[in-house]
């Protein structure tokens, strides 16, 4: 979905998009799987690398696939819930990780650079913080649905890998709640230190998770209804991104834990949606591998990383373009006169 289609105004118009999400282009990937079987290697021998270019080939609907254009768009929000202390930062530190993001001070911008790629941030009204999650909903349907169609403006025509990252102080504490509502067990399987809060700090955190979800969980109808009352608006956001994405066929490679709360959110709507989607990288924070179990998604990277803002997503992408260079620009067996096989 580009910008040039009218934004979804309510969560309805929301939901009436799972009629028309394409899939990914059946023809291109078998020429992929095709072309990967001749390549001047042992079958399968470069593992991960070759279902990262067989699964560009199909969302990007072309054999032979590249990565030219990606972009990292990183969503910034506020959140209600940070007045009840559960990071170990202000809520102004939001506003001002967005300035370093916008002066080039940041990791993901080193990490951009690197790519080659292209960084834009957007500002989810920080003035203007979700409600807090444990007296009532975070946002209303309309606040949520003009969140996701925000986000949508990240996929413009030409961007052909699109990563996906957040900042907001106090949106762990909204993604453990998400996912506590969505996957059950106990608050505090799912909620972790986040900036680094422990002790007393963490059992704070852990009990408005708790309390939050008592709340709501009984009155959420599905996945989005989850999303708007206990989410955030740049996780929202996020989401929207996720499904501008699958409307033009773009890749997305999520980032780590808070990140995949907007793709939970949305595979508990339409297990579908998220099709599109490569998980970065396996974040320490909270039951990540967990949470990427529950959605089918293997990551790419293991490195230990909590930070967020799409730093694992954008370091992801460096694998994603090698494998579809080695694909791509990899002699066939019978251009190399190279025997398949010897007997």
């Amino acid at each position: 979905m580009t910008t040039d289609q009218s934004p979804p105004a309510s969560l309805a118009e929301i939901r009436a998009l799972r009629e028309s999400l394409p899939t990914h282009d059946a023809d291109a990937r078998a020429a992929a799987e095709h072309r990967n079987s001749i390549l001047t290697k042992p079958a399968g021998a470069l593992a991960d690398l070759e279902d990262i270019a067989i699964f560009m080939a199909g969302w990007q609907g072309r054999a032979m696939p590249e990565v030219n254009h990606p972009r990292t768009a990183v969503f910034a929000g506020n959140h209600g819930v940070a007045a009840q202390g559960v990071s170990a930062f202000p809520a102004e530190v939001t506003a001002q990780m967005v300035q370093n993001f916008q002066a080039g001070g940041a990791a993901v911008n080193q990490l951009v650079e690197a790519l080659d790629g292209d960084l834009i941030v957007y500002e989810m009204a920080l003035n203007s913080p979700t409600a807090d999650f444990t007296q009532g909903p975070a946002m209303s349907d309309e606040d949520c649905a003009r969140a996701l169609a925000y986000g949508m403006m990240a996929v413009e025509p030409g961007v052909d890998l699109l990563m996906l990252g957040e900042m907001g102080i106090a949106n762990t504490t909204s993604a453990a709640a998400i996912y506590h509502a969505l996957f059950g067990g106990k608050a505090e399987d799912w909620t972790g230190p986040g900036t680094g809060v422990e002790g007393l700090a963490l059992e704070n955190k852990v009990r408005i998770v708790r309390e939050g979800v008592a709340l709501h969980a009984g009155n959420a109808s599905d996945g989005l209804d989850v999303l708007a009352r206990l989410g955030g608006k740049e996780i929202a956001a996020i989401a929207g991104a996720i499904l501008a994405a699958r409307m033009a066929r773009v890749p997305v490679i999520l980032d780590g834990y808070i990140c995949c709360a907007a793709a939970a959110c949305l595979h508990a709507w339409a297990p579908e949606s998220i099709d599109h989607c490569l998980a970065g990288h396996l974040s320490a924070e909270g039951a990540h591998s967990d949470v990427l179990r529950r959605l089918g998604k293997k990551p790419i990277l293991q490195l230990g990383m909590r930070l967020g803002e799409g730093s694992g997503a954008t370091l992801a992408a460096q694998i994603v373009r090698s494998a579809c260079a080695m694909h791509t620009g990899m002699a066939t067996f019978e251009d190399a006169g190279v025997s398949e096989s010897v007997h």
